[in-house]
């Protein structure tokens, strides 16, 4: 294999699924998984990583240049060999392995799925959309849709059948989303006819599927203003038949793609309702409870670029790495003086190494804080002890998956560049790519600023900070458990905990002032400040489960690679979350005065 070739660490992925999660033992008892054993994961994960390398990882170039096109008709053809790549995940079962198995599903655990995802966007993330799109459109209809074509409806989407989208944003609203001013008309026969433009939207159309499901929000005549006024619709590309088969064009066409940076792959649509023909739509759920059931949506999107993020943070790494062991470039630092001494690979300077470790150990705690997140989402829907614990707990860190980890993510894409040097700046190698995919990461599904105000405004408020408090004294106590193996770090988390509670109950009485600018200019330091501390935890898990697996079986280069990184987290990324604690509760406001950006 060369620099050029996508690679997967299925050691890593096996050790935070089974070592450090116990994946399938801790759901073994579970009825809904209790067909599932490891030799059956194991299974998946080796299918999944060779779909990921011998399918996705040669369509992802291909995509880039050559992106998506449009027709007269409002037809998008999509770049050479995705079709091909969709009717392989479709036969396989591969839209969505968490899919529940009587609507068509695999039924995996959702930790399982982290790690397909994490194999499959790494590989291709422009196509990934698409899939992943699909798959949130059909666990809304499912749960939400009228009673009649829940399932049927369900089950041609994660079947592969029809795709699905979801369509929110508009021009001049952007992420105000109660600005929309779509229409949607009540026509007495339990449809509706919709008209507007939606923007920015992904999977839009495509050459794959017999049928594309959108999911519009909408006003019906006299709603409220804002969100309370927004109902959910879902307006298939052709209307269905009752035996679901599909029947005339409906008016939904795209008007134009959006000419982007990156996933080039990805359709991303403008898509105009009603203005070349009636276009219906079908309630789902009640009227006025659209932004309620599509934020169903909006989560798993959330968690579904905090997923793209990690990904591709872990792709970046692996070409990085692969590179920098081939790469010969100058002698080693004991003999730069002697102009004779032997080529070294640019993994024996020091710098080098500097940013091959940084990388390596963002992109190893992202993904641990990302299967660890799914485990927890398994586990509260099947034990009812830990269900609001852990649903708790999930809700508290999306928005810091969301938002620090497509950060980080592109950081590692931008560090990866300067690993291969000038080689990494042209399209010859993949990191460029990578770079340009992950940007839109920060952006989407509420960008990261929207991420930190929803940390800070929401999530530290519910239940009066309990969240926040339970978070604070979980990660105390685990800290304490594994002391006595890591003094240092333990010393150095412990303070940082304390530190962001302490932010946190800044943060809160400039709140009770009435000081909200103040308050809401800290959101994204405090967001990152929370992300870094978060990440040293999951860096301080995996060194005691890797001590742990050492003891019983062992060292290796990867186990003893956990205890690194613990090592250099804490000395080299923590300190930066005491900086920034200091820098929140500085107060400064001098970005505010009104004499700039006048």
């Amino acid at each position: 294999m060369s620099a050029l070739d996508y690679r997967v660490d299925m050691e890593d992925i096996r050790f935070v699924l089974f070592d450090q999660l116990k994946v399938d033992e801790d759901l073994a008892g579970i009825e809904k998984y209790e067909d599932f054993d490891r030799d059956l994961y194991d299974a998946m994960l080796d299918e999944a990583q060779k779909i990921a390398v011998e399918v996705l990882a040669p369509i992802n170039s291909v995509g880039d240049r050559e992106g998506c096109s449009l027709d007269g008709d409002g037809n998008v053809t999509t770049p050479k060999g995705f079709k091909e790549a969709w009717d392989l995940r479709a036969e396989g079962g591969w839209v969505s392995v968490t899919a529940p198995q009587d609507a068509g599903g695999v039924g995996m655990p959702a930790a399982m799925g982290m790690a397909v995802i994490d194999m499959f966007i790494g590989a291709a993330m422009a196509f990934e959309m698409y899939p992943g799109l699909t798959a949130a459109a059909a666990n809304v209809i499912r749960e939400h849709g009228p009673e009649a074509w829940r399932l049927p409806y369900a089950e041609k989407m994660y079947t592969g059948q029809w795709g699905g989208t979801m369509c929110l944003t508009e021009s001049g609203a952007g992420s105000d989303v109660g600005e929309n001013r779509c229409k949607a008309l009540p026509q007495g026969d339990g449809s509706f006819l919709l008209e507007g433009e939606k923007i920015f939207i992904s999977g839009g159309d495509q050459d794959f599927t017999d049928n594309i499901l959108h999911l519009v929000l909408a006003r019906t005549p006299d709603s409220p203003p804002g969100t309370k006024g927004l109902s959910l619709f879902v307006v298939p590309k052709f209307l269905i038949n009752d035996d679901l088969s599909s029947g005339e064009r409906n008016g939904a066409y795209v008007a134009s793609l959006e000419h982007k940076m990156g996933i080039n792959g990805s359709a991303t649509c403008v898509l105009e309702l009603g203005g070349r023909a009636p276009c219906r739509g079908w309630l789902v759920g009640k009227e006025h409870e659209g932004i309620r059931i599509m934020f169903q949506m909006m989560n798993e999107a959330r968690i579904g670029c905090g997923a793209q993020g990690v990904a591709t943070a872990n792709a970046a790494y692996q070409y990085a790495l692969a590179y920098a062991k081939e790469r010969e470039q100058g002698s080693s630092v004991d003999n730069w003086k002697d102009p004779a001494a032997p080529r070294v690979t640019i993994t024996q300077h020091p710098d080098v190494r500097r940013m091959l470790m940084t990388m390596k150990v963002l992109s190893e705690t992202m993904r641990s804080m990302l299967y660890k997140l799914g485990h927890r989402h398994d586990i509260a829907h099947h034990d009812e002890k830990m269900a609001a614990k852990y649903t708790g707990r999930v809700d508290l860190l999306v928005p810091v998956l969301k938002a620090h980890c497509t950060d980080r993510g592109f950081d590692v894409c931008v560090t990866g560049v300067q690993v291969l040097g000038g080689y990494g700046f042209t399209g010859e190698y993949p990191l460029e790519q990578l770079v340009r995919d992950t940007k839109i990461t920060s952006i989407y599904e509420g960008t990261n600023g929207i991420q930190a105000m929803d940390l800070l405004g929401r999530k530290l408020r519910q239940k009066g900070g309990a969240l926040l408090m339970e978070w604070i004294q979980d990660n105390l106590k685990a800290c304490e458990e594994v002391k006595a193996d890591f003094p240092d770090e333990v010393a150095s988390l412990q303070k940082a905990i304390n530190h962001v509670g302490a932010t946190a109950m800044h943060l809160g009485g400039l709140g009770a002032q009435g000081k909200l600018e103040a308050t809401l200019l800290q959101a994204t330091p405090f967001l990152e400040m929370f992300g870094t501390v978060q990440l040293g935890l999951e860096a301080l898990h995996q060194a005691a489960v890797a001590k742990r697996c050492i003891e019983e079986r062992g060292e290796t280069p990867h186990l003893k690679g956990k205890l690194l990184n613990v090592r250099f987290y804490t000395n080299n990324l923590l300190p930066k979350a005491v900086a920034l604690g200091k820098a929140i509760q500085n107060n400064d406001e001098s970005c505010m005065d009104e004499v700039l950006f006048a």
